[in-house]
């Protein structure tokens, strides 16, 4: 599992490649720990070469978005897969999160 960072006008995109599980979701949360931690405001994470991901990778998911919102932060999901799509929407996560099918339009509605 790899995360890569960059900056598209003062939004954080993060690109995921790999499999979100009980084994790689201490790695996702020690980065998006720090990430959060300088309270950036708008961050878009790009599933787009995401396999899998597991109940603990949501958990981190959630803890993510509890610590943003604690300062107002606005979090966006895109490019998930169809099997990655169909588990936030069997656990309703769907509803809790704002997700859409492209980077592009992540961006455009943060903008």
């Amino acid at each position: 599992m790899q995360v890569r960072q960059e900056d598209k006008n003062g939004i954080v995109v993060c690109y995921i490649t790999g499999e979100i599980d009980i084994n790689t979701s201490p790695q996702v949360k020690k980065i998006f720990d720090r990430i959060v931690g300088e309270k950036k405001e708008k961050i878009v994470i790009n599933f787009k070469n995401v396999s899998y991901i597991d109940s603990s990778g949501l958990a981190t998911l959630v803890e993510i978005l509890k610590g943003m919102r604690t300062y107002g932060g606005k979090l966006k999901l895109s490019n998930l897969s169809t099997k990655v799509k169909n588990l936030f929407e069997i656990t309703k996560l769907e509803k809790l999160f704002d997700i859409t099918q492209e980077e592009g339009d992540a961006i455009k509605s943060l903008s």
